[in-house]
């Protein structure tokens, strides 16, 4: 028996030597508008998984976006950057980015189509289990998913990371077939406590399966180290938040999946 347990853990060790997370860039569409997301998965794993859907934050598909899909790829997913945006359109600035990501906020059918474009390109992928699928999202991503949800997209779960929660048609919490997880700076200054509160009753009124979590001393932007590390400032990077919330994601997904 010790040896069979010897034999397992060395093809255990070994299987995982010899994973190999590839990457590509692939093009699909919504209507006539061309878009460009970022495709992970681990090329030792054989036959279909689930997927995972990422929404970027304000700045487009960058790389924090694809460092999440690729880390998404070494767990066992098969990840898709998606670009609500369009080929070619990255903010060069912050004023670009809220230009852009205003929108798409103003416009949630829009929002919603670009998502569910996403969704169909990562579905389409020869290695996604469709029946096992998740959206997740950081900032502006956040909401996005929050709207794919709302849709009534056949998705089994859905992550928002320091996103945006207001509420704008509470009647359609109701069309929400997914498992919600929301992970909140506890100071984040950019989501109202109104808003807070009108989510958290859409969610209730449908039934919808949903958690909270809050991290202290984190605000907005707590998973991007780019946003530094000034608090004053509203959005900030919190290391503990940032691990906390992304082994809050890994337990999530494998409850759904």
């Amino acid at each position: 028996m010790k040896t069979m347990a010897v034999f397992l853990l060395a093809a255990t060790l070994a299987a995982a030597a010899s994973a190999e997370v590839k990457t590509r860039t692939v093009e699909y569409r919504d209507g006539d508008v061309v878009l460009e997301g970022y495709l992970a998965w681990d090329d030792a794993l054989k036959g279909p998984r689930p997927g995972v859907l990422v929404v970027h934050q304000w700045m487009g598909v960058s790389a924090n976006e694809r460092m999440r899909a690729e880390q998404l790829a070494a767990l066992g997913y098969v990840a898709l950057a998606a670009d609500v945006y369009g080929k070619g359109a990255r903010p060069a600035n912050q004023q670009e980015a809220g230009a852009l990501a205003g929108k798409y906020k103003g416009d949630r059918a829009l929002l919603r189509s670009r998502v569910a474009a996403g969704l169909a390109e990562l579905k389409r992928q020869p290695l996604v289990d469709g029946r096992r699928t998740a959206a997740i999202g950081y900032c502006f991503g956040g909401t996005a998913a929050l709207e794919l949800a709302r849709s009534g997209a056949d998705v089994a779960g859905v992550v928002t990371f320091h996103g945006g929660l207001d509420s704008p048609t509470p009647a359609d919490g109701k069309n929400i077939r997914a498992k919600v997880l929301v992970l909140h700076g506890a100071d984040d200054p950019w989501v109202p406590a109104a808003d807070i509160a009108a989510f958290q009753q859409e969610l209730r009124a449908a039934g919808v399966d949903w958690q909270m979590v809050y991290y202290s001393g984190a605000v907005h932007s707590f998973t991007q180290k780019e946003a530094g590390s000034d608090n004053s400032r509203g959005a900030a990077y919190n290391a503990s938040a940032d691990r906390r919330s992304w082994q809050a994601l890994r337990d999530f997904l494998a409850e759904i999946f």
